[in-house]
Order: structure tokens, then C-alpha cells, then sequence
């Protein structure tokens, strides 16, 4: 029952444990207790030891190693802190100990006794009772340490298959306990940001996640069908709209951190599934948002790691404010030469497929500059950056720029070359709002399948007036794999999508 067993067919030893569960069933034993009431945990164990003053202590966890030696055997178990030692003595555990002969890596088992340290200096757990909580009827990859002739360590029987951790979630935090780390912080980040907008005076509120129209991005949706309304669905792909409908009724700040769904491609930054936080604040504008999402990332940062300086992927990082903020149709004229602005749509074009892009049938200009952008400049944004000032076309749900034709007030922030927010000055003209929806329209028709849909009930609503508006949407995904230095975002999204199972 040592990690040997991991090269033995996997049936054989599942049909070894089913017996085993039988022989312990026939000994009396419960193998699927009902609870266990648990006092101490590995960590705090190890901290607190005093040998003068020996504690007492009820612990539970995973057997993730076994020494037996006759009427006396050693195993480690694996709890949420991490592991401790356990000494059992045939004498002091009585008929649990010909119990425990039955039990293997993976069992989950609690215990009660001293904590005391080996000969070899080992904080430890000496067992005066012992109790089987759960049996593990199908074995655990254990990885393995030997060294080979040349002296060199070689690790084996690793759960390292980077698809095999994604779909079996469960068994990647068992065997690799410090991707839970990554989760951890996760969690952190996600409730430093809400206690940070709380704090602000801004309401947590939640909108519909099944639409009868999807808006609010660009992004081809998920549709499903209400049988009773005999009606499509679309699952959302934004919050932005329905959140807008509030500041319309009133509410001055208010913030969704939501699961959004958008039905496009996988790769390292995108997920069909995804988490975002947006946030309206009624009576600013762009200029104040960037000033406080600087102000929120700044505060998460020394909030859960306790500095606003990291180093990501090789390279030295820091959110400390103010973030640089550079023009998006100056950025690309730098890099390309071109003024995208005022350049015909085939003069796009062309520069597009000088920088190695095809453009694809029927896309509009915007489209075209969003990719040009993308190849030329993006990949250049390292430090945390503010892109500013995006084409009206690009943004339909964005104010016109109050100084400059043909641009609105938006931002995209980045960092690495990855965008990890977008926010406008919100457009709360009803019949600009119209029209550019009318534009939207237009795009689709020539092929443009993400153009956005004509929202007759918003128009609606910002003809009862909304107040000029800031507007935010960040995908905390992303900036998790920022500030957790993870290459993908399936590393932090505890069960992301898969392709089926073969």
C-alpha cells in the first residue's frame, strides 16, 4: 500500500479496494462516517508546539504516504493547511491499528492524541485513537522522487498533464495542494474589491442573466428557449445595459460582479465563462473612473499581497498610480505611420494586411483599427497602461469625445498586452444612442455577426434621462492571472470549460 501501487493497473487496484471496503464492513467499521469533529489543523499545529507543554489534538485528513513497521506505523496526512505527521502504535490505538492495515493513500481518516517530535526532529501527531472517515476507492496519482544512477532526481507519476488538471479539478487540488493558493487569492481579490466599492457607498445589485436580448459588448451569446413564453433566451454577455436602467431609476452607484457568457473561441485569456465587476457611478466621467479603478487595483494589491510591486512572467510590474495613458490613434500611427481616424476604410485595409492580417468579409472600420491595434501596440503595453480615446464606431455605447470629432470617451486598461478593463463615458443621449444603434445594424447586415442589437427598451429608458454616467467593466479572471503570475486562464477558474471527455 506504498506509492508502488500507482504502476499497478488502475482496475486491479480499484478491485483491491473494494475489498478492502468489504473486509472493513465485515469488521464492523464504518467506512463513509458522518462527521468528525476536527480542533486542529497542520499548520497551526506545527506553529503552536511547545515540547514543555504537550497539546492535545483531534485532526482529520487525506493519507497521502504510509510506513508500516510491524505494531507501529507512520503516515502523513493532508489537510486544508497542508500536512503533519501521524504516529500510530498497535498499543495505543487497539483494534484500529488491524483496521488501519486495510486502509491506503487516499483514505481519508481522523485521529486524536499529543503532538509530539520524532527522533528526527518531525512535529508530529502520536495517535491515541484512530478513525476511518472515508475510504478511497479509486487510487491517487502520488508523484515520486527517486534518484537515478547519475545522481539526478527524477519525478514520476505526476498528475502534470495540464488537461487532466482541468478536468479533474478535484484531483489536481489533492495531489498539487498549492494551486489552492492560487484560489485562495482569488477569493481574496474578489472580496477586497467588493469591501473596497462598499465602501464607496456603492450598491451590490444583480440583474438578469437569461436576456430576451443580449447587449452590452460586441460578442456572439449563447441561446436557449422558454418553453412556457415560447420564446429565445440569450444568456448574457454584459451587465452594462440593465445596470444603465438603474441610474436611469435613480440608484447614483451601482456594481454586478457576475458570471457573463459570450460563445466564442478558447485560449489563454478567454473562457466562455467568465467573471466580470462593472460599476456605474453617476455624475463622473471617464477621466474620474481611470482615476479610481488606479485608486481599487492599487488597494487589492497591498490588500491581499501587500505591495503594489510583482513580478509577472519575468518582468517587474507595478500598479502603483497614476497608470501612463497613451492615445489609441496616435499609438498606432507611431507604430504604423498611418492616422487610422481619417484614413479610408481600404487604406485600413491595406495597412492591415502589410502587418500580416487578412481582414475578414463584411468587418467594419472599427473592426479593422481594433485589429490593427492589436498586432502594432498592444503587445507593447507592458506596465499598467490607460489606452484612450477609441473611433465612435468602435464604441456605440460610448459618449462622443467632448474635444475631439470622430473619437469617444473610453479606455481599455492593460497591462502585459492584456486588457483587463474597458469603460466609457456612457452615452445617455437617446437619440445618438439611437442612431448608433441604427449603425450597429448597418454593420451586422454587411456580415458583422458581434454588432450589437437595437435595445428598443433602453432607448426607452434614456429618454426618461439617465445623468452623465461613468461606466466599468473589468474581468476579474484576468487580473487574477495577473496578480497570481498564472500563463492562463483556465489556472484560475477552478472547473473551466473542456472539450468533451474522449
Amino acid at each position: 500500500m506504498d506509492n508502488q501501487i500507482q504502476h499497478e493497473d488502475v482496475n486491479t487496484l480499484i478491485k483491491r479496494r473494494l475489498e478492502e471496503l468489504e473486509e472493513l464492513k465485515k469488521k464492523n467499521i464504518e467506512t463513509f462516517e458522518y462527521s468528525f469533529d476536527v480542533d486542529s489543523y497542520s499548520r497551526d499545529i506545527k506553529e503552536s508546539y511547545q515540547e514543555e507543554t504537550p497539546k492535545n489534538v483531534r485532526a482529520a485528513g487525506r493519507i497521502m504516504a504510509i510506513r508500516r513497521m510491524g505494531k507501529a506505523s507512520f503516515a502523513h496526512i493532508q489537510d486544508k493547511q497542508g500536512r503533519i505527521q501521524i504516529y500510530l502504535k498497535k498499543d495505543d490505538v487497539g483494534e484500529s491499528y488491524d483496521a488501519f492495515k486495510l486502509m491506503d493513500i487516499g483514505d481519508i481518516i481522523g485521529v486524536e492524541g499529543y503532538v509530539f517530535k520524532t527522533k528526527t526532529g518531525e512535529i508530529s501527531i502520536h495517535a491515541k485513537s484512530l478513525k476511518l472517515l472515508t475510504k478511497s476507492v479509486r487510487p491517487i496519482p502520488i508523484a515520486k522522487e527517486v534518484i537515478d544512477e547519475s545522481g539526478n532526481k527524477v519525478i514520476f507519476d505526476q498528475f502534470a498533464d495540464k488537461e487532466l488538471r482541468y478536468r479533474q479539478r478535484y484531483v489536481d487540488l489533492i495531489v498539487n495542494p498549492e494551486i489552492k493558493d492560487v484560489f485562495i487569492k482569488r477569493s481574496k481579490i474578489i472580496s477586497s474589491m467588493r469591501s473596497f466599492l462598499d465602501a464607496q457607498g456603492y450598491l451590490e445589485v444583480e440583474t438578469p442573466i437569461l436576456q430576451p436580448m443580449y447587449g452590452g459588448a460586441s460578442a456572439k451569446p449563447f441561446v436557449t428557449h422558454h418553453n412556457a413564453l415560447n420564446i429565445p433566451l440569450y444568456m448574457r454577455i454584459a451587465d452594462e445595459l440593465y445596470l444603465k436602467r438603474l441610474v436611469v431609476g435613480g440608484f447614483d452607484g451601482v456594481y454586478e460582479i457576475s458570471k457573463d457568457f459570450r460563445n466564442e473561441g478558447m485560449d489563454k485569456t478567454h473562457n466562455p465563462e467568465f467573471t466580470m465587476i462593472e460599476l456605474y457611478v453617476a455624475y463622473k466621467d471617464y477621466e474620474w473612473m481611470m482615476s479610481f479603478v488606479e485608486q481599487m487595483v492599487a488597494h487589492i494589491c497591498t490588500k491581499v499581497f501587500g505591495s503594489t510591486e510583482f513580478e509577472i512572467e519575468g518582468k517587474k510590474i507595478n500598479f502603483n498610480p497614476p497608470w501612463d495613458r497613451v492615445s489609441m490613434i496616435e499609438e498606432i500611427q507611431k507604430a504604423t505611420g498611418l492616422d487610422v481616424l481619417n484614413a479610408s476604410y481600404d487604406e485600413v485595409k491595406d495597412c492591415l494586411r502589410k502587418h500580416g492580417i487578412e481582414p475578414k468579409p463584411g468587418e467594419s472600420k472599427g473592426k479593422l483599427i481594433d485589429e490593427l491595434f492589436e498586432v502594432t501596440v498592444q503587445p507593447k503595453l507592458i506596465q499598467p497602461t490607460f489606452l484612450i480615446d477609441y473611433p465612435v464606431e468602435m464604441s456605440p455605447l460610448a459618449k462622443k469625445h467632448r474635444n475631439k470629432p470622430g473619437l469617444v470617451e473610453r479606455f481599455e486598461g492593460f497591462v502585459l498586452g492584456r486588457e483587463i478593463c474597458n469603460a466609457f463615458s456612457e452615452l445617455n443621449d437617446p437619440i445618438d444612442q439611437n442612431q448608433r444603434f441604427q449603425d450597429q445594424v448597418k454593420m451586422r447586415e454587411a456580415g458583422d455577426e458581434e454588432a450589437h442589437q437595437v435595445d428598443e427598451d433602453f432607448v426607452r429608458a434614456l429618454e426618461y434621462g439617465m445623468p452623465p454616467t461613468a461606466g466599468l467593466g473589468m474581468g476579474i479572471d484576468r487580473l487574477v492571472m495577473l496578480l497570481t503570475n498564472q500563463p492562463s486562464i483556465r489556472d484560475v477558474i477552478l472547473f473551466p470549460q473542456m472539450k468533451p471527455e474522449k
